[in-house]
């Protein structure tokens, strides 16, 4: 059922914070597609592997953070793994991403099903799970913090 999720980003029937994203294989070299949901702390992006080490997230590393990145159209973007220490902040806006506050029914079922914790949870709470949860910073090819992502920023090599 993987390929569902894209084909409605593309159609644009998903929330505006989904979006798709592209990765070569780092067994097979083909493209994979996966959908994601782009979450925004501090003034950056930042995507969010709810299933922890998962086969897109090992594609990730592999393919050095080369991705593209978006909805119906999907551009050249670098993905920065974010140190476990300063994960905390991005898993929580994860969770009261789109207006949610920690009394909603939205936020309380994801917190638990997801990251098996409170929707209010402090920060240290949410601290002691952070290492199970990887999370990536979204540079956009030519973005302002595109100098630390990679050879001068350039996007990935993915059709």
């Amino acid at each position: 059922m993987q390929w569902i999720g894209p084909l409605l980003a593309r159609w644009a029937v998903v929330p505006g914070y989904v979006a798709i994203l592209e990765v070569r294989g780092r067994r097979s070299g083909a493209v994979r597609r996966v959908t994601v949901v782009r979450v925004s702390s501090g003034g950056a992006g930042y995507v969010v592997a709810l299933a922890g080490e998962s086969e897109w997230v090992r594609n990730v590393r592999a393919a050095g953070g080369r991705v593209r990145i978006g909805r119906r159209h999907r551009r050249p973007a670098s993905l920065v793994e974010v140190p476990v220490a300063e994960r905390a902040p991005v898993i929580r806006a994860y969770v009261w991403r789109a207006g949610r506050r920690p009394g909603s029914r939205a936020a309380t079922r994801e917190a638990r099903t997801y990251f098996g914790i409170a929707a209010d949870a402090n920060l240290e709470d949410i601290e002691k799970i952070a290492g199970y949860y990887p999370v990536f910073r979204i540079v956009e090819d030519g973005g302002p913090a595109a100098a630390g992502a990679g050879a001068a920023g350039h996007g990935p090599e993915i059709p």
